[in-house]
């Protein structure tokens, strides 16, 4: 078949992208929304306001390794409309909230739907994809996360202005039970077999070993890219430039989108490499021009070339870990993936906060842009490792 053959837009595809644009927008409307509530409307200190956020996070990364396995289990489509309901009641349960217990109880339950159903969207459009256009077609997939991180924020600073919080937790469940819909709508999908062996528990339960050396990398990626998630808003503060810190994710998210469609076909006609290498040394300039940002247009350049690398970066790294596993373990590969992932944020997240005191945040994204072009060495070494295996492979068939 050729590519025209094997269009990426169907149905299905455009359900799962849309189901799974709703879920992130959702999650990242909470990641802003709460540690408010929870100062304001709870009065509580600045320290349970960052448990809420790491409970969470705590939740999805002890479900990810399990989930390739509940997915397995019980099916994709069946996986997909149980864990993207839960995660919509959950979010109209915040209504109901007024402790700050209760509250974290959800937020730790409401991890675990997360997990499940990011997991399995992942896996779905991994299957939708034409296999010769997955690098394109995970592409516009991750798209959906991406454009999420600018439209959650967005959207609960903006209904935080204008409706009350009980108001604003219904419109985010509202939100969700539309992306519950929507993939109610992905077509009943034949499952993978397995081969059918019986065994007892192993590492092949909770990972996909053939995922964890592109996952390896993906974590250390995610781990730098937790200070643009974590710090951004307070480093703009520090140089007077926190109204423009505002459209930095929307800059981000334009770059991203006018490259996604070209990022992507290169990676499936060129290989990963000519599209990898590149974006890691972009996001490596983007974090220099964030340590020497001193006015707007800086910031909102180094904006652009965060948008431009780590934003290629991600979904190349997802098609990778599913291109190394079997079809039957897409499922896992997607949960290695993504457990490495969620850890490198999770990780980061705390370990550079420590490094900010100390540095300051300027000093800091310098580090951190070093430390990218070391990740692109290691990505190489991985890199020319999967080829000399390829390689190999290849003789032993031959003989």
């Amino acid at each position: 078949m050729t590519n025209q053959q094997e269009p990426i837009w169907t149905k299905s595809f455009i359900s799962i992208a849309i189901t799974n644009f709703f879920i992130f927008v959702v999650f990242y409307a909470l990641l802003t929304l709460l540690p408010i509530y929870v100062l304001d409307a709870l009065e509580g200190t600045s320290t349970q306001a960052g448990l809420v956020v790491t409970i969470f996070l705590l939740s999805a990364i002890i479900v990810r390794p399990f989930s390739g396995k509940v997915i397995e289990n019980i099916g994709k489509k069946k996986t997909l409309v149980f864990s993207t309901l839960i995660f919509a009641l959950s979010s109209f349960l915040y209504m109901f909230i007024h402790d700050f217990n209760v509250l974290l109880l959800l937020r730790f339950f409401q991890g675990i739907s997360f997990s499940l159903a990011t997991t399995v969207t992942g896996a779905i459009a991994a299957d939708l994809v034409p296999a010769k256009r997955r690098g394109e077609g995970l592409g516009y997939f991750g798209m959906s996360m991406n454009l999420a991180v600018v439209a959650g924020p967005f959207l609960a600073l903006t209904l935080h202005q204008y409706m009350a919080y009980n108001i604003i937790f219904l419109v985010f469940g509202v939100i969700m039970l539309v992306g519950w819909l929507c993939g109610m709508m992905v077509k009943n999908l034949q499952e993978n077999a397995a081969p059918s062996v019986k065994k007892s528990f192993s590492l092949s339960d909770l990972f996909e070993k053939k995922s964890m050396p592109i996952s390896s990398v993906g974590i250390l990626v995610s781990f730098s890219y937790a200070s643009i998630i974590s710090f951004i808003s307070v480093y703009a503060q520090s140089l007077g430039l926190i109204k423009t810190a505002s459209f930095f994710f929307v800059v981000f998210a334009a770059a991203m989108l006018i490259s996604r469609p070209f990022t992507g076909r290169l990676f499936d006609k060129s290989g990963p490499n000519i599209v990898i290498i590149p974006s890691c040394i972009v996001f490596a300039i983007g974090l220099f021009s964030l340590s020497l940002t001193h006015s707007s247009w800086m910031l909102l350049f180094s904006g652009a070339l965060v948008g431009l690398g780590y934003g290629t970066l991600l979904p190349s790294f997802q098609t990778l870990a599913i291109q190394a596993a079997p079809a039957h373990r897409s499922a896992y590969a997607t949960a290695t993936f993504f457990t490495f992932y969620d850890s490198g944020i999770a990780v980061g997240s705390f370990v550079l906060g420590i490094a900010a005191g100390a540095l300051g945040y300027s000093k800091l994204y310098f580090a951190l842009g070093i430390f990218v072009l070391l990740i692109t060495l290691y990505y190489k070494w991985i890199a020319n490792l999967r080829q000399k295996q390829k390689a190999a492979n290849i003789q032993v068939g031959m003989k």
